[in-house]
């Protein structure tokens, strides 16, 4: 899986980094075909925003989240997420789940 950390207006640090890279397990638990992630930091004003784009096969998932926090928009993306990657999973599942019974009914 390819990973890349970046920063629009806030330096990353290595705190951060290491929050980041703790929440990948999470992802890479549910499914070992993701392909990439690509994590954006930014600051706005007052707000803390982080952005996440997940690359698996057969879909790009994208979330955002923007708080008071860095450390609790990293949490509020990680956790868009992976339930965005479940919901992947479970469309994945029932479509080659009605590919079969179709198959067994009409065969």
């Amino acid at each position: 899986m390819q990973f890349q950390l970046s920063g629009q207006q806030i330096e990353v640090t290595q705190a951060l980094r290491d929050h980041t890279t703790a929440k990948i397990d999470r992802l890479t638990r549910l499914d070992d075909k993701i392909v990439s992630l690509v994590v954006v930091l930014s600051i706005d004003k007052l707000q803390q925003c982080a952005e996440g784009t997940l690359g698996v096969s057969g879909a790009i998932l994208h979330a955002e989240a923007a708080g008071p926090d860095m450390y609790g928009s990293i949490d509020v993306v990680f956790d868009k997420l992976v339930h965005q990657l479940q919901k992947h999973r479970e469309k994945m599942s029932d479509k080659h789940q009605r590919e079969a019974r179709a198959e067994r009914q009409y065969g």
